[in-house]
C-alpha cells in the first residue's frame, strides 16, 4: 500500500483503541490546555500591555506642558555629517515657571538660532526639560506594538513549556516501549535487537 493511500487518523490520542497509552491522553490534555492557555494568556496579557502603555503615555502627557523659553546663546550647525534625524542641536534655554521661579536648562533647538529667539520647550511639573509628549496616533501605536509583544511572549512561554511537558512524555514513553520490549525479548531467551 503506498503511503499516499493510507488513512490520516484524526485526533486519535482521543479515541479509545488498545494501542492508546495513558500517555498519549496525557499529551492530548497537555497539548488542549497549552492552547487554550496560550491564547487566552495571550490575549490577556496583550490587552493589559497596551493598556498600560497608553495609560502611562498619557500620563506623561498630562504631567508635561509647554513653555516659551528663550535662547541663552547661539546655536551652531552641526554640519552634515552631524545632522541627527530631528535635526535639532542642544542648547541653553532660559524660561520662568508659572509660579515666577527662573529655571536654565538643556533643550534641543534648531541650528543656527540666534541668543534671544524664542523657542517651544516642554517641561514637566518640576520644572524639568522633557521631551515632547507623544501625539494620540503614536500613543496608538506604542499600545499596540506593546500589547503585540507581551501577547507573544505570554503564548511562546505557555506553548515552550508544554512542549518542554511533551518532551518529558515523550522520554517516558520510550523508556516504558524499551522495557516492554525487554519484557518480550526475554522469555525467548535471544534478543531481536
Amino acid at each position: 500500500m503506498a503511503a499516499s493511500e493510507c488513512p490520516r487518523v484524526r485526533l486519535w490520542r482521543w479515541r479509545r483503541s488498545p494501542l492508546r497509552r495513558r500517555s498519549d491522553l496525557v499529551e492530548a490534555w497537555v497539548v488542549l490546555c497549552a492552547w487554550v492557555f496560550a491564547l487566552v494568556g495571550a490575549l490577556f496579557a496583550g490587552l493589559v500591555a497596551a493598556d498600560a502603555v497608553t495609560r502611562s503615555a498619557q500620563d506623561m502627557r498630562a504631567q508635561s506642558q509647554r513653555v516659551t523659553a528663550v535662547l541663552v546663546k547661539d546655536t551652531e550647525d552641526p554640519g552634515a555629517s552631524r545632522v541627527t534625524t530631528d535635526h535639532l542641536v542642544w542648547g541653553t534655554v532660559r524660561w520662568t515657571d508659572p509660579d515666577g521661579t527662573t529655571r536654565t536648562d538643556e533643550a534641543r533647538v534648531p541650528p543656527n538660532a540666534e541668543a534671544g529667539s524664542k523657542v517651544e520647550v516642554w517641561t514637566d511639573r518640576n520644572g524639568a526639560v522633557v521631551n515632547e509628549p507623544l501625539s494620540e496616533t503614536e500613543i496608538l501605536l506604542h499600545s499596540i506594538a506593546g500589547g503585540v509583544l507581551a501577547a507573544g511572549a505570554a503564548g511562546g512561554v505557555v506553548l515552550g513549556c508544554s512542549w518542554m511537558v511533551r518532551l518529558g512524555l515523550e522520554r517516558r514513553r520510550m523508556e516504558q516501549w524499551a522495557a516492554e520490549w525487554e519484557r518480550m525479548d526475554t522469555p525467548w531467551g535471544r534478543k531481536t535487537g
